[in-house]
């Protein structure tokens, strides 16, 4: 646990761009700048901001959003890919920790995506959102919980999580479990209304509280004529705004810095570990607050597959691994084919 110093943390909460490819990226990579001069060492961004979040999903049909469907698409970056290539740059050459939402294409299938960048450009983590929220479902395809890992960064242990995902107590769980400390949050903003930045405050104070650690969160950002492009309905225009809640948190609770709610900007705040032991030493959720015994967490970690290569019993095929397999082998092996068949 990185028990001293600090680290100067920032949220962004910038618009995407709706309109031109790539200016999104662009956007994003001028903001990396921007708090680099300011002495930022982590950087968050909101939900899916790379290229957008498909705010279109939310007030139009399905029947007639196939066109935006596939521009997202088209705009889509992969993991790794050379449009991140230039965000894992400029993270190593500012030695700072960057956080970024992306849409991620994989072949056909489009997910919410989170990718975390090392200090030396290093991408430490790519984790896809388990399960996407109603009108999302859409959109993305599922996450599997390979991605519900903590990771050690040139700041301390980082987890992530996407927007409504925090309120599956057990996915924050996971990471608790792993001793995170400091947790990037995102969400897409402008939308639902005050409610929706409410809940976004209550969630990211709680979540800080419960497991010890600061949380830094970043929220999009839409601008009226991006509202009305997306929509001339002013009843579902107003469903598009509201909602911003970009604000970071100490492991006790407490609202460090102005939360940004309107307009574009960056939320900054110098973080001290050490309160993340004072905290802890009062009430640690994974440790001596803890009953294992009488309470726990089963999580499945493997990435999921669409095909199980399983060899007809008692024939050897070209290829097949003949070392010798211990019990433990054989009971995986078990659980894969039976999964395989069900």
């Amino acid at each position: 646990m990185n028990e001293a110093g600090t680290v100067r943390a920032a949220a962004a909460q910038i618009a995407p761009d709706l309109r031109t490819p790539g200016a999104t990226l662009d956007k994003v990579c001028a903001t990396i700048e921007e708090a680099a001069a300011r002495g930022v060492e982590l950087i968050v961004f909101p939900e899916t901001l790379v290229p957008y979040y498909p705010y279109f999903s939310f007030v139009r049909a399905p029947a007639f959003s196939g066109a935006d469907h596939l521009a997202l698409y088209q705009q889509a970056v992969t993991v790794p890919g050379p449009e991140l290539d230039r965000v894992a740059a400029l993270a190593a050459r500012h030695t700072m920790v960057v956080v970024l939402g992306v849409n991620e294409r994989d072949h056909g299938t489009l997910y919410n995506t989170q990718v975390v960048f090392d200090r030396d450009g290093r991408l430490l983590l790519k984790r896809r959102k388990i399960t996407p929220t109603y009108h999302e479902r859409m959109i993305w395809g599922q996450g599997d919980a390979s991605g519900l890992k903590v990771v050690d960064s040139g700041v301390g242990r980082i987890g992530a999580l996407a927007c409504w995902e925090h309120y599956n107590p057990l996915a924050r769980y996971a990471l608790m479990t792993q001793h995170e400390e400091i947790h990037c949050a995102q969400f897409p903003g402008s939308m639902v209304g005050q409610v929706f930045a409410d809940q976004i405050e209550a969630a990211m104070r709680h979540h800080a509280a419960e497991s010890g650690c600061f949380v830094v969160n970043a929220t999009g950002w839409l601008e009226d004529h991006q509202i009305e492009s997306i929509t001339d309905d002013p009843a579902r225009q107003k469903a598009l705004r509201g909602g911003c809640m970009t604000m970071i948190v100490s492991p006790e609770g407490k609202v460090l810095g102005e939360p940004i709610t309107e307009g574009e900007g960056l939320c900054v705040a110098d973080l001290d570990m050490a309160l993340i032991l004072k905290r802890k030493r009062m009430m640690d959720s994974v440790g001596h607050y803890a009953r294992p015994e009488l309470l726990s967490l089963m999580i499945d970690r493997r990435p999921t597959a669409t095909w199980h290569d399983v060899a007809d019993a008692g024939q050897e095929q070209p290829g097949t691994d003949t070392s010798p397999r211990s019990e433990s082998d054989d009971r995986e092996q078990s659980v894969v084919h039976r999964t395989a068949h069900q």
